[in-house]
């Protein structure tokens, strides 16, 4: 028995394809029930959920025309695209910009009108006006909510601290341009008038417009304005088109279209502003530290053209030769580029630390230039004396008038962009909605998502329970524990079957004054041919008994002990042996109820003393050759009563007056009861129920009865039910006449 588990045990880590298929095509309605209450919910959000509309705007940032020769040579070392188009993305959703939006729009005051739950702002969006001033009308005298058509203007409102992001109620009066206004436990605060200032409680308010039918209500809410401010850095999305390209796209969403297209406008307009504003202000900047710098250049000019004029009278006005000429004009050019990186150099100062990469280029070029500068000192030191005063003095007066002349240019330049307030942002294209395509919902994509989910979780979760609940449903496995199947009873769906109730100690039968035998109702069902199968195997299998008494048990309530102990008796008294069924779950039984009749006067009585066995025992209407005995009063000791000597001799003094005796016994794993009573029983069987039982379970309920030296002949294996795959779904048929010959 040990090995047969073990082989159990591997079948069960093998994955059977055929089996998973047949486990869903025996669920498959919960599976398309489900996935249609999915595809419903979908439906449904689609069309009740709000759209949402998208605004975009696109905004050019164009590279800077370096202010400062020089620039133009480190401004590639400064950092690359990328980094310059992130920077320009977080000034674009930076507080600043954002915040002069939100004081434009009055983004702190959040309106919103009442709407009926769930269908509200489904007819409020399918209300058409004829007019901007229409407002649809209250349905179902509904007047507190608003059906299309409302609009609230708040110029102003100041609130308490304690009142800040608390939604206060504002309700339309039936005055012409009235209002009340009432706090969130529904106390008013004040009364108004549209266009005039108002004031209560500590709150100020004013109402720029309103428009909604009399008792109308809002929501009127003042937030925190950082609270605001986080929300639109969080919806408002800007990104680069193309790498390095320059141009920043601008996107918002929100149900109200013209919300979205006038916040994004503002947030560009702002974006575009706050630059001029900072180019101007760079021009400015720079424009002064040209000018520091005009009469400190110009000074060395004066004192260059001098000490040129006093050499040359002293020298009679020598000419500087050729070779003295190109050395001069290659001297001036480095000279210069010095000077230039010199005054660069001075404005950096301001703005960079000396491990910027854009200074450390900058010191580089000077080391350069340096070094030239060097080399054509060597060449000098080998002219004339006169020649090598005369470079000089040329060089420096030429340095110094170049240098001067480029800084009254850049002066120049900068005052014209100074004043001219020109920054290096455009907007490119203003914000627009598409209000005819809504981003969201994408109605088509949700209801399939909707439905693939519903198949997916209808699928999951009867692979879930499949997992979580491994019951028996093939006899194989039965058989492979070591435990005969004798019979596998189909469940029947016969409507003179018993009415059950399900509970947590399972199921039971709902007593309603009616017999309930199917072997007696309904004798062609396929569940009364199974058990006259178990009978033609019971007639062999107690053949060897020491007496006729079968005992049948269960490993838990709810197997259906009692229906197999009652219809079987019926199908062998009809097959002419004379029957007794005991009801011997004196806690629980449930035979009386099947038989509709009265559980008094039963086993219980008898053991206790208190009632003869003739009395107990009583025949079955219609069937002369079965009679019962209940189950009696619940007694307070019933393992102590089965265990009474007066037990067996009942049961010896019957045997000899039937052929057979079938005693119901309680769940073996809830009470002792059901090995007590197998003691004295020839043969004992065990009822198994489909997809219930686990073999865990059955080996338990084995061990408990060989514990108790009782032998388990074999199982009954019950309420099979029809499956894709396995033993029922080829093990029965209905074979009876149809009527026609």
């Amino acid at each position: 028995m040990t090995k047969q588990t073990g082989s159990s045990v591997a079948k069960d880590d093998e994955i059977d394809l055929r089996e998973l298929l047949g486990v869903l095509l025996d669920r498959k309605w919960w599976i398309i029930s489900v996935t249609a209450v999915c595809f419903v919910v979908g439906v449904a959000y689609a069309l009740l959920a709000p759209p949402v509309y998208q605004a975009q705007a696109m905004v050019q940032v164009e590279s800077k025309v370096p202010s400062i020769p020089g620039l133009a040579d480190l401004s590639s070392l400064g950092g690359g695209g990328s980094s310059a188009a992130t920077t320009e993305v977080a000034l674009l959703t930076s507080r600043s910009v954002i915040g002069t939006a939100v004081d434009q729009l009055n983004l702190e005051i959040a309106v919103e009108p009442r709407r009926l739950p769930l269908f509200g702002g489904f007819f409020a969006r399918r209300f058409s006006p004829e007019s901007e001033a229409d407002v649809a009308p209250a349905k179902l005298g509904l007047s507190s909510y608003g059906w299309g058509g409302e609009s609230l203007v708040v110029h102003r409102l100041d609130v308490p601290p304690a009142l800040i992001g608390d939604t206060l109620m504002l309700e339309s009066t039936a005055d012409a341009g009235g209002y009340t206004l009432y706090n969130s436990d529904g106390d008013e605060l004040l009364r108004g008038q549209i266009g005039q200032p108002a004031q209560g409680h500590g709150v100020s308010i004013e109402v720029a417009s309103l428009r909604a039918n009399p008792g109308m209500r809002f929501n009127v809410t003042k937030l925190r304005r950082l609270d605001v401010l986080a929300s639109l850095q969080e919806g408002i999305n800007a990104a680069e088109q193309g790498k390095e390209s320059g141009i920043l796209q601008l996107t918002y969403e929100d149900q109200d279209p013209v919300l979205a297209q006038a916040l994004v406008q503002r947030v560009a307009e702002a974006y575009t502003r706050q630059n001029v504003d900072r180019s101007s202000a760079e021009a400015a900047s720079q424009l002064q530290f040209v000018k520091d710098q005009l009469p400190t250049v110009r000074r060395d000019v004066e004192q260059a053209q001098a000490a040129m004029t006093a050499y040359q009278s002293r020298a009679n006005s020598v000419d500087i030769t050729m070779q003295t000429k190109g050395l001069l004009e290659q001297e001036v050019a480095v000279e210069s580029s010095i000077q230039t990186l010199r005054l660069k150099q001075a404005e950096m100062d301001r703005s960079f630390t000396r491990e910027h990469p854009a200074y450390r280029a900058l010191l580089n070029q000077l080391g350069e230039l340096e070094g030239r500068k060097a080399g054509f000192k060597r060449q000098v030191s080998d002219l004339p004396d006169t020649q090598q005063e005369l470079l000089r003095l040329t060089r420096d007066l030429q340095v110094s008038n170049e240098l001067y002349t480029a800084l009254l240019n850049q002066a120049q330049q900068l005052d014209v962009a100074r004043a001219g307030a020109v920054g290096n942002v455009r907007i490119v294209d203003s914000a627009v909605v598409d209000t005819a395509n809504p981003v969201k919902p994408r109605r088509k994509l949700i209801v399939i998502i909707a439905t693939l989910l519903g198949a997916f979780l209808a699928t999951a979760f009867v692979f879930l329970q499949r997992m979580l609940n491994p019951g028996i449903e093939d006899p194989a496995e039965l058989e492979e524990l070591g435990l005969p199947v004798y019979a596998a009873i189909p469940l029947s769906v016969s409507t003179s079957m018993p009415k059950l109730r399900k509970g947590k100690h399972g199921t039971r039968v709902i007593a309603d004054g009616r017999q309930h035998l199917l072997a007696v109702s309904s004798p062609a069902d396929p569940t009364v041919e199974a058990l006259r199968s178990l009978r033609t195997s019971l007639h062999f299998a107690m053949l060897e008994a020491k007496n006729n008494i079968l005992t049948i048990s269960g490993p838990r309530p709810g197997v259906g002990k009692t229906f197999v102990s009652s219809n079987l008796g019926a199908v062998i008294a009809q097959a002419g042996q004379r029957v007794l069924v005991i009801d011997a779950d004196m806690r629980k039984g449930t035979l009386h109820k099947l038989l509709g009749i009265s559980h008094q006067k039963g086993l219980s009585d008898v053991l206790g003393g208190k009632l003869a066995i003739e009395a107990a025992i009583h025949p079955v209407p219609g069937l002369d050759n079965m009679h019962y005995m209940v189950r009696g009063d619940i007694p307070p000791n019933p393992a102590e009563l089965l265990m009474h000597p007066r037990f067996q001799q009942m049961l010896e003094s019957l045997s000899a007056q039937y052929d057979l005796i079938i005693v119901d016994t309680p769940p073996i794993l809830a009470v002792t009861d059901a090995a007590l009573v197998a003691t004295h029983a020839g043969s004992s069987l065990l009822v198994t129920r489909f997809g219930v039982n686990q073999a865990k379970e059955i080996l338990l309920t084995l061990q408990r009865f060989e514990q108790n030296g009782v032998q388990i002949k074999g199982a009954i294996f019950n309420a099979v039910e029809k499956r894709a795959t396995g033993y029922y779904s080829y093990g029965y048929y209905e074979y009876k006449s149809d009527g026609k010959d």
